[in-house]
């Protein structure tokens, strides 16, 4: 299992500046794994994350942050 941590420090920025406690949330996760052979790779959704702060500005920031990562993590497919 490797475990591998990821930020954008643009990104970073513009979210602690909405709110600081979401610096609990940074950097990004992503975990890949193999099970039964096969090569897994998985994150913690960002909105999830983000829904414990209640805020909707962060929560778009949030699904935009996690629509790209989704891309990274497809194209590493």
């Amino acid at each position: 299992m490797v475990i591998l941590e990821v930020c954008n420090p643009q990104e970073a920025a513009r979210v602690l500046s909405e709110n600081l406690l979401v610096g609990y949330f940074l950097p990004c996760k992503i975990v890949v794994y193999v099970e039964n052979g096969v090569t897994k790779i998985g994150m913690p959704k960002p909105t999830m994350l983000v829904g414990m702060v209640s805020e909707p500005t962060l929560e778009k920031l949030a699904a935009d942050i996690e629509k790209r990562l989704i891309a990274c993590i497809d194209r590493c497919r």
